[in-house]
């Protein structure tokens, strides 16, 4: 009788064991979710867009893309997009309040990552003051150095570079999550301290989001370079980066300023899985 529980004690233990570790291989669930960041103009000549004088008389309409991307119970958004008080180009619904059209309040987002400085992708980041900021080391350099661009507001970085919130600067590459399934890019050129980010889901599989690495698909897939961009040969590298990584994973591209890539995620409030 005391071998048989014995036994069966062992046999409980060893179901228990095996339940456990079947729990913890479980991998989170991780999802996507398009905003709308800003009021979107008519389709304009994109030709200011390339050094080289390649898109001239090119007429496309540019779009104020930002994301949310779910890890389990843990939240990042990626970019802000314009701010609400941006004039004609400002959202019409508030980053905050699309989060509360999907249940979920600031203070839930663990990290809002930043592709780079420039206002049309951070006009909302202070929304999120309690968020860790993961931002390219190289635009964090200029965001504090003495006397930063005007095109590197620090207004909405205010909670960070005060020391009022927890920030990283990312030299090269981060893995967000410490599994994989979402990595920032380091693709340097259009700010020095760019950043791209990739995002393994389970059923669409690999998305790349390229921030402003190009700004519409002639200009990613010619190589073309803005004059505004901080550096060319970087450009150009990070652009021949992230094509080899859309090649090798098969990953679907989204850039984000392009219209034609909007319909490549569902439509808010759906998320791709």
């Amino acid at each position: 009788m005391k071998k048989t529980l014995i036994s069966l004690a062992i046999g409980a233990c060893a179901s228990a064991f095996i339940h456990l570790s079947a729990m913890a291989q479980t991998p989170p669930e991780v999802t996507l979710t398009r905003f709308d960041c800003g009021t979107s103009a008519p389709p304009s000549d994109v030709g200011r867009f390339s050094d080289t004088f390649s898109y001239n008389g090119l007429m496309l309409q540019l779009v104020f893309s930002c994301y949310l991307i779910k890890h389990g119970d843990d939240y990042m958004v990626w970019d802000t997009g314009h701010s609400m008080s941006a004039g004609a180009v400002a959202p019409k619904v508030s980053l905050v309040d699309q989060l509360a059209q999907l249940q979920l309040k600031p203070e839930q987002i663990k990290f809002v990552g930043i592709s780079h400085y420039h206002p049309d992708h951070t006009g909302q980041v202070g929304s999120f003051p309690q968020a860790t900021l993961l931002i390219g080391k190289g635009d964090w350099d200029v965001l504090t150095s003495a006397k930063p661009p005007g095109n590197a507001p620090t207004a909405p970085f205010a909670n960070w570079i005060s020391g009022g919130g927890k920030v990283e600067p990312i030299p090269l590459d981060k893995d967000v999550f410490g599994d994989g399934s979402v990595v920032m890019l380091s693709t340097p050129g259009h700010t020095p301290g760019h950043h791209s980010v990739l995002v393994k889901l389970p059923k669409m599989g690999n998305v790349l989001i390229t921030g402003d690495l190009a700004h519409f698909h002639e200009n990613y897939e010619s190589g073309g370079v803005p004059p505004f961009n901080t550096g060319r040969a970087e450009t150009q590298a990070s652009l021949d980066r992230v094509k080899k990584i859309v090649a090798n994973l098969k990953a679907t591209l989204i850039i984000q300023h392009d219209a034609r890539d909007v319909g490549k995620l569902p439509a808010f409030p759906a998320s791709a899985k």
